[in-house]
């Protein structure tokens, strides 16, 4: 196998891999604009807006010449998606890690593989076989990864110290927050966690007809934009007070959030939803709570804990399993359609030498086998 099959091979895990440094990232230094006093719907305003002048020019170009034809019914679903996630998923995110932390946010979100396998299924765009091991292995992971993130949640233990930690006081957000605003967060980390897998479930079916990830991206950003601008401003009035940034921390997170975690991180998912669907791509949620914790741990010296230890290694575990059930599936997909496509070759007899030559050759007529719904 060249190189070139390799990097194709291994080019989803990757992209996903590398997103969860990103989406880490953004989750550390937006809880710290927030917690100094930023308004969370102004930066979901700047951030799409941001991503949509980043991932316009390369939609203009690329896509100037396959770009299809936008309809009633993909209007609609782009709509749909800038109300998921722009508007309710980033609001509600910001807000419940706010009353909660970086880390435990980032844990909850562990969560979304299993919402978003359960969805796939019910609307049949995940296939489940029971007595198959791969299916098996997709619902062993999911329930593992949802009973380590439970853990991390419910059982904290004694602080870790690391190389980064030792001899330095920590600041455990968790403690500060009264018990009231600690439960108001999780509920508003769980309904960003149902919008965000339903936001996977839409963009991998609007995909399927509007087959351009770039101008798809720059869509729902701007729409997104535009959505929570008027959110902001009916929550907010019109005093330009909210809305003003300097050159600071707040200006980083805007960009940083635009760039990476809308503009890039909608093209990518795009990307490897349309080759291995909405469950592998949130499958990989789990590496993003590792890496926040261990980030939140140096940056906002936020605590780690045992429990947080023993549940990142539980959700590894799960994390493995559902990738390992998804790839097998794959390979079993490629094979069926190549052993259907070797089928559909039909042999036409030669009853005159004539008809095909000197040669006296059969003449083979190939029939394409039928794109899957």
């Amino acid at each position: 196998m060249g190189f070139v099959e390799v990097m194709m091979t291994v080019k989803a895990y990757v992209l996903m891999v590398l997103l969860q440094f990103g989406y880490a990232g953004m989750f550390v230094i937006s809880v710290a604009s927030i917690k100094r006093g930023m308004n969370h719907f102004v930066l979901v305003v700047y951030r799409n807006a941001i991503a949509a002048l980043f991932i316009a020019p390369f939609a203009l170009w690329f896509e100037r010449k396959t770009r299809p034809e936008m309809t009633v019914i993909i209007f609609l679903k782009i709509a749909a998606l800038a109300l998921l996630e722009p508007v309710l998923d980033q609001n509600l995110y910001y807000m419940g890690a706010n009353l909660t932390s970086a880390g435990f946010a980032s844990a909850l979100y562990n969560m979304i593989p299993a919402i978003t396998f359960i969805m796939a299924i019910v609307l049949r765009i995940e296939k489940l076989r029971i007595k198959s091991r791969h299916s098996q292995a997709k619902i062993v992971g999911s329930l593992v990864t949802v009973v380590g993130a439970l853990l991390m949640i419910l059982y904290k233990g004694p602080v870790v110290e690391f190389v980064w930690s030792k001899g330095r006081s920590h600041r455990d957000t968790a403690t500060s927050q009264s018990s009231g605003n600690w439960l108001t967060g999780i509920f508003l980390l769980l309904g960003s966690c149902l919008c965000w897998s339903s936001f996977f479930i839409l963009q991998s079916n609007t995909l399927e007809t509007y087959s351009a990830e770039l101008s798809l991206t720059t869509l729902i950003c701007l729409m997104g934009a535009a959505m929570s601008a008027v959110v902001t401003l009916a929550v907010e009035g019109f005093s330009a007070k909210p809305w003003t940034i300097g050159w600071d921390m707040r200006l980083v997170t805007a960009i940083y959030s635009g760039v990476v975690c809308s503009g890039v991180a909608y093209y990518v998912q795009g990307i490897v939803m349309k080759e291995r669907g909405p469950v592998y791509v949130t499958a990989f949620n789990p590496l993003c709570m590792i890496i926040t914790a261990v980030l939140g741990s140096i940056i906002l010296a936020e605590e780690i804990t045992l429990g947080s230890v023993i549940g990142a290694v539980i959700i590894v575990v799960g994390l493995y399993s559902l990738i390992w059930g998804k790839s097998k599936d794959q390979a079993k997909q490629s094979s069926e359609r190549t052993a259907a496509e070797r089928t559909l070759q039909l042999p036409i007899a030669a009853t005159d030498a004539g008809k095909f030559g000197s040669s006296g050759q059969v003449s083979l007529i190939e029939i394409n086998a039928p794109k899957n719904p």
